[in-house]
């Protein structure tokens, strides 16, 4: 991927976390205010709280996401699949910039998490240093 085309990418995601930040600190603020709790069941302050907590957690993971993907620029190895090693196509970059690994991997994830079998994230053991080096 050439200079222009990454920091063309790097703006898109710091655009992107600035604005999940600010989304987080709303929904945080939201959370603290205190609910008085009917024992009803059903309560549907309750099930607004639930629901503002899941998206909360599901923005803290974007934000990590795109806080891995800001890193791996930093260290050169942005548009570098975490699984196997191969390049991410600048497509796919594009329009998910915060992508970790090809279309390939992504959808043998997909695929091993719907029969229940957590595939691990963390660097997916491969030695990408040792990868780059060959190149």
């Amino acid at each position: 991927m050439d200079t222009k085309q990454q920091e063309k990418e790097r703006q898109k995601l710091l655009e992107q976390r600035e604005q999940l930040l600010e989304d987080i600190a709303l929904l945080e603020e939201t959370l603290r205010g205190e609910v008085d709790i009917d024992v009803e069941e059903g309560d549907p302050d309750v099930i607004e709280r639930e629901k503002s907590a899941a998206l909360l957690a599901t923005l803290q993971a974007r934000l990590a996401s795109i806080d891995d993907a800001l890193r791996a620029m930093e260290e050169g190895r942005y548009g570098i699949c975490e699984r196997c090693g191969n390049p991410i196509p600048p497509e796919r970059l594009e329009v998910k910039p915060d992508a970790t690994l090809c279309v390939t991997c992504q959808a043998e994830i997909e695929r091993l998490q719907r029969r229940g079998m957590v595939a691990p994230r963390p660097r997916w053991g491969l030695d990408l240093e040792a990868r780059i080096g060959e190149e």
